[in-house]
C-alpha cells in the first residue's frame, strides 16, 4: 500500500511541476526523485538497524544519527543526478 501511494504521490506533484513550470520533463524528474527517494528511505529504514543488531550497538541510534543523514545525501544525489542525466 505505501508504494501504490509514493507513485500516486509522485505521478500527482510530477504532473503539477510540469505544468507549473510548463516542462513534463522536469515533472518526470522530480517525479522520479520522489519514488527514489522513498524506496532509498525504506531500505535505509530496514537495513540500518539491522547492521546496528549485528554490530551488537543499539539500533535506535539510526533514527536520528545515522538514517536523516543518509537518506538526505541520498535523495539530493538522486535529485541531482537524474535531473543533470534528464535535463542537461
Amino acid at each position: 500500500m505505501g508504494v501504490l501511494n509514493d507513485v500516486l504521490w509522485a505521478i500527482v506533484i510530477g504532473v503539477i511541476t510540469g505544468l507549473w513550470f510548463d516542462s513534463m520533463m522536469l515533472g518526470i524528474v522530480i517525479g522520479m526523485a520522489i519514488v527514489t527517494n522513498t524506496i532509498s528511505a525504506s531500505l535505509a529504514g530496514i537495513f540500518i538497524p539491522v547492521i546496528l543488531d549485528k554490530l551488537k550497538t543499539d539500533p535506535a541510534l539510526s533514527g536520528s544519527v545515522i538514517l536523516t543523514p543518509v537518506t538526505d545525501v541520498f535523495g539530493f544525489v538522486a535529485f541531482l543526478g537524474l535531473g543533470t542525466l534528464f535535463l542537461i
